[in-house]
């Protein structure tokens, strides 16, 4: 449940500060009550996209059955820790500059639209932030154990994410932006790992990647994966108490490329 809460607060707070972001421009542009109605369909909007995923996503799953579904949910664990490197990424290089890019769209879309440009605005961004969650929390929940605590996980994730935003709305402005979503992002990129190692493990469980050694280790001895804490820490970080060689392979590969991607930019002279 842990990684739900994370995930859905993180990505709840970012779509809220888009929001406030696209609010405070609009009042400080005089948009009117027309503005902000147009603002608030374009949330609703992007919302009904990202619950529309959401639910294509369970359909399609209760329409396979066997190989298929394991391809499928296979996929899904792939995609979704993809996209979590993507949006870290992105986040690493854009989010400096989110506030001004997003201004500069809804100058755009008002001078070329009108109202119906700023609900396109708005529903998009908020289409883009909830299609992530949705994807990130099929993913979680097709962890061992998971899908259970899913729905109650994403609904405190959302509390604590209303909870942060009404805390910055009354002016305690004590978040450093830069910090949050640097140390967030690294916790995301744990995250990431975890689910890329529930596609491996099933992968090499299908006999469709070679285990090459399995197992390699066993510390069950010192912390089971299939116990209370063990299974947290499994969950978190991708832990696993007797893995393959094949699973080691992979994540240290994830793990060199991540740590090289996240180096900070070398400062020319």
């Amino acid at each position: 449940m842990g990684s739900t809460i994370f995930i859905v607060w993180r990505e709840s707070v970012e779509a809220m500060l888009v929001v406030g972001i696209l609010h405070a421009w609009l009042k400080f542009n005089s948009a009117g009550a027309a503005g902000l109605r147009a603002l608030g369909l374009g949330v609703l909007c992007g919302l009904g996209l990202a619950g529309l995923l959401g639910w294509a996503m369970v359909a399609a799953q209760d329409e396979l059955s066997g190989t298929a579904l394991e391809y499928f949910q296979v996929a899904m664990l792939l995609v979704a820790s993809g996209l979590i490197v993507q949006m870290v990424l992105w986040m690493r290089r854009h989010g400096a500059g989110m506030r001004k890019n997003l201004h500069q769209s809804l100058q755009v879309a008002m001078q070329r639209s009108g109202l119906i440009g700023i609900a396109a605005v708005a529903a998009l961004a908020i289409a883009r932030e909830g299609a992530e969650t949705a994807v990130f929390l099929y993913g979680v929940s097709l962890e061992p154990g998971n899908s259970a605590n899913v729905f109650m996980g994403a609904m405190l994730g959302f509390a604590l994410a209303a909870f942060t935003a009404w805390i910055l709305g009354r002016g305690l402005r004590f978040l450093d932006y830069r910090r949050f979503f640097a140390l967030s992002g690294w916790m995301l990129l744990f995250f990431a790992g975890a689910l890329l190692g529930s596609a491996i493990d099933r992968l090499t469980g299908a006999g469709l990647l070679p285990a090459l050694m399995d197992p390699l280790w066993n510390t069950a001895g010192l912390l089971d994966d299939s116990g209370r804490l063990g299974s947290i820490v499994a969950a978190l970080v991708g832990y696993r108490a007797h893995p393959s060689l094949m699973l080691v392979v992979v994540y240290t590969a994830y793990w060199l490329f991540m740590l090289r991607a996240m180096r900070p930019a070398r400062q020319h002279a």
